[in-house]
This record gives structure tokens, sequence and C-alpha cells, in this order.
């Protein structure tokens, strides 16, 4: 597949999809006008020719304004070898959020898309782009591997549901490094069968905080092994640091897990393991979560809770966490009351300075 085929499948989109050429502010092109043609979805499906194709987009793609039940937007499938830089994709996300928001029931409304996906793709590099309000996650990395993101701007309200910054899942040898991250759910959420992710020098505010999780809805899911997450900033959000797994007896496991160097701005659970989720305690058994947590680390964390709770370690009564580590941590309560840190089912030590007091048991 040629380069320029692969830059012209990029935008055919649904009409009405416009680019605009910084150069021409002025100006509105119709990819219909050049041979595009009314698709929801752009899917470009490898394998291709070439051993690298690098697309430089200048300007904005835009998604059409009504939303869809589609699951993606724009989707790169089985490439091998491919660089994306620059541009801004828009998902126009507000009317579905809205229909989340306001609807007496929210799971009438179409699921949405994510505005961009890579499945089964290797060696990407994705570069200077910016995402803003996408309808559901913005950039989703499935069952892909060596795949580095640089310098990516992820923008979307604070009340805006399900637009995880970036959704990791499934995928090996994944790098995420200088990004900056607002929006209405995680900044970078990591799924079951991740292993040797690498994550450092993030900004992320307002969301829910960088989560490894859930894991555990089904039985029979990969577990995640091998990350590394430092040098973050986090500021008002939900969560800083967060493992969660569901509130079931499936197996899995989360292991070998390093948070090390974090400043917290107001965050509300700056530190949560919490294996009990169960969003609107529906369809979750009242057994604990078979999820193996082992071998985490949290180093060098700092910064203001906006609650008195500042550290949550809520294992499963079944299989409690073990190996779980606390170092140099002085987290303080923006309120009046002692900071606080809350333990159940886990093993593990600390060492340092660590405020609010360890409860870990050894």
């Amino acid at each position: 597949m040629a380069p320029q085929l692969i830059t012209s499948l990029l935008l055919l989109l649904l009409l009405p999809l416009f680019f605009f050429p910084p150069s021409s502010a002025n100006q509105t092109y119709n990819i219909v006008d050049y041979g595009g043609h009314a698709g929801r979805q752009a899917l470009l499906n490898g394998p291709c020719r070439n051993n690298h194709i690098h697309i430089h987009i200048k300007g904005t793609i835009v998604a059409p304004s009504s939303y869809t039940s589609n699951e993606q937007w724009i989707m790169f499938k089985n490439v091998n070898g491919l660089t994306i830089s620059g541009g801004l994709f828009d998902g126009r996300g507000q009317a579905l959020w809205s229909c989340k928001t306001n609807s007496n029931n929210h799971n009438s409304c179409p699921n949405g898309s994510t505005s961009l996906t890579f499945a089964y793709c290797n060696n990407v590099r994705l570069n200077r782009l910016r995402s803003v309000n996408s309808e559901q996650f913005h950039i989703s990395i499935y069952r892909s591997s060596n795949v580095k993101v640089r310098y990516i701007t992820v923008s979307a309200p604070f009340n805006s549901p399900n637009t995880d910054g970036i959704h990791i899942e499934g995928s090996t040898n994944v790098a995420v490094l200088g990004c900056r991250i607002a929006t209405g759910d995680d900044c970078i959420s990591m799924g079951p069968g991740d292993t040797n992710i690498w994550i450092e020098n993030i900004r992320c505010g307002p969301g829910h905080g960088i989560s490894i999780g859930s894991l555990g809805y089904k039985n029979g899911q990969d577990g995640v092994q091998n990350v590394t997450v430092k040098n973050i900033h986090f500021t008002g959000t939900q969560n800083g640091f967060r493992i969660k797994t569901w509130a079931k007896p499936n197996n899995g496991f989360a292991q070998q897990i390093l948070f090390h160097n974090a400043s917290m701005n107001n965050v509300k659970n700056p530190i949560i393991i919490d294996q009990y989720y169960c969003p609107d305690h529906y369809n979750c058994p009242t057994e604990s979560s078979g999820v193996q947590i082992s071998d985490v680390t949290f180093r060098d964390v700092w910064g203001s809770s906006a609650t008195e709770t500042a550290v949550t370690l809520e294992c499963s009564e079944s299989r409690p966490c073990k190996g779980i580590v606390l170092q140099n941590i002085k987290l303080g309560y923006n309120g009046d009351g002692e900071v606080k840190m809350l333990c159940s089912n886990v093993h593990g030590r600390s060492s340092g300075l660590v405020i609010p007091p360890c409860c870990i048991s050894e």
C-alpha cells in the first residue's frame, strides 16, 4: 500500500469531514470531492508493501457531529512499520456525552467510537499529535507490539464519560513518553495481557489517573506484568496510581509493577488498590476477586490528597496482595484531620519515611 494511498484513506470518513491546512485557514476541503466515500469508519488494513509508512498530518481531521454505535472511528490493523506525526483529531463527542449523562437509561445510548485505534500492529510511532473530545477512548493500542507514543496531547472535559486518553491492552513493548492528558476517565489505562510497558513524564489531570485494570472480568483473561510508571504529575484527578480488579472469582494476575516518582496535587486517591471494583453494584457476586496482585512498589510519591484516606490498599480476601512495597511516601490532606492509610488483606513492607503511617502486614 503506497504512502499516498494511506494518506488518502485516512480521510475517508463520514460526510462532512473536513481537512484544514494551516496555510489555508479560510478554505474548506471536502474529501468527498476528491474521491472519498461516506462511511463512519475508516479502516486501514494491512499488510502493506512498504516496510515503513510515514503519515504527517498538517491540519484537523473532524468526526461527524452525530454519534453512532461503531466502536472505532479511524483504525489501523495488521500494519507493520508506521509513523504518524502532527495533526489534530477532533472526535466531537459532545452529543454522545450528553446522551450518557442526561438520559434516564444511559444504556440506551450507543457505545460511541474510539478516535484512533491500532490493532495487531507492530513497530508503530506516534509523535506530537493531538486528540480532543473523543466519543469514547482517544487512542487504543490493542494486541500490538513495539509501539512508542511521544508528546501526545489529549483533551476532553472532566465530566466526559469513558474518554480514556490512551488505552493499552494485550500489547507488549509499549512506551508512552512526555504526554499531556486531560480527560474524563483514565489518563492512561492498561488492560489484560499487557507486558513490558514503560510510561514516563506524563501530566495527568483532570481524569481518573493511571490505572491497571480493571482485571478479572472474565475467567481466563491474561495477566499484566513488568510495568514501569515514573515521573508523573497528577493535578485534581480522581486517582493517582491505581490497580483495580472486579469483585469476581475469575483468575488472573498483576505483578512486577513499579510506580515511581510522582507528585500529587489535590488528588482524591493518590495510591489505590481496589479489588472490589463493581460499578453500580451490578452483576458482581459477593465473592472476592481471584486476581493475584504481587510485587508492586510505590516509591517516591509526595503531595496532597483531597480526602483523608490518601492510600487505600483493599486486596482480595481469597487472594491477598503480597510483595507490596511503600518507600518514601509523603502525602498530606487538604482539609481538617489527619491523613490516613487503609489496608486489608495486604502483605509487604515499607522503608524510608512513609506518611500516612503504614498499615501493611509483613
